[in-house]
Parts: C-alpha cells; structure tokens; sequence
C-alpha cells in the first residue's frame, strides 16, 4: 500500500501560522499527540532532551496537542504554548490543537494511523485503561496522549510506540538511530 504524502497535508503551528510538514522534509520526525493534564505529561521532559540532543543530526520532535482523552488538553492553542514553555522549556516545534482520533480526526493523523495502524508496547497500557475503567480505542485509531510516530526522511511512517513508551525506550532509542543514520 502506498502512504499518503504526509508532507503536503496543511498544519497550524500553535502560533496560527500555517505550515506543513514539507517545512521538515530530508528530516528525521517524531510526532507526538500532547495533552497537559495527563499522567504521561512528564513526557516532556524526555522529548525536549531528545529534540536537543539529536536536532543537529536531523531530528525533529514535532508537538500536536490533543483534547481527545479525558479531556486532558482543554486549554487554548495560547494557554498551551505558554505551559510548554514555562513548566517545560519546549523548545521543539508545536502546533495547533488537534483531533487525533474519530470522525474529525486531522488528516495528518488520519494519513499516519493508516500507514500504520498497529502500535508497538500497548498492550500493557491498554489494560491499565481497561483497569482504570477507561474505553480504550481500537487499532488504528490513537489509544492515549503521548502516542509517537516515526517518520523517515523520506516521508514514510515507520515506527508507531505505545503512550507508555518512552523516548529513551531502547526500540524507539535504536530506531531513531537507525532512521538517522539512513
């Protein structure tokens, strides 16, 4: 099957400003669904560590606040940059309030749930929803906040990690290398 240009699908940066993922090509991305109220927003820390370790190799962490889980992203596209900055010193790329999964789901994560509809490490996560009472959403759609997508040089999604998963996860540590180095 081939995947969608994910490049030319038109995007918001949090500050309005319109952009698309075409600013990036030649570019090594990790796209990760945010949310600031959420168990996982310590997340944060590790992707800014990254972004600053690895930008000079080619790497981008870009950021895509979500409300879509428990309503854990309920504040404005400017209430969400300043929190990123101020409790977080983010400094990677962020854009516009997004809806990652469902009937008004952004086209770029329609596209990026398509090429890739199975999610490395969620079992376990998975069941600490189902244990907290929580629906969790079916493959494809995004389980959860902080779900990450890998995305090569060339534009192809290839590698798609549990919320729960960490950026300094030794399979998404060795396939960042990877993606990097090819």
């Amino acid at each position: 099957m081939t995947q969608p240009d994910i490049h030319s699908i038109p995007l918001a940066r949090i500050d309005g400003t319109a952009a698309s993922l075409a600013n990036y090509a030649g570019k090594v991305l990790l796209i990760v669904n945010t949310a600031s109220k959420c168990g996982l927003t310590k997340q944060y820390e590790g992707l800014e560590a990254l972004y600053r370790d690895k930008k000079d190799e080619g790497l981008e962490v870009l950021g895509f606040p979500a409300n879509n889980f428990k309503e854990q992203e309920p504040g404005s596209d400017e209430e969400i940059a300043a929190f990123c900055s101020l409790t977080y010193d983010v400094t990677f790329p962020m854009f516009g309030k997004v809806s990652v999964k469902g009937a008004d789901a952004h086209p770029l994560y329609t596209a990026l749930t398509s090429a890739k509809p199975d999610t490395i490490g969620t079992d376990a996560f998975r069941q600490r929803l189902v244990d907290a009472g929580i629906a969790a959403s079916e493959p494809p759609d995004v389980l959860w906040n902080f779900e990450k997508f890998l995305i090569s040089r060339d534009g192809k999604v290839i590698g798609r990690y549990s919320p729960s998963m960490t950026v300094d996860d030794p399979v998404i540590a060795a396939d960042i290398e990877k993606a990097l180095a090819g």
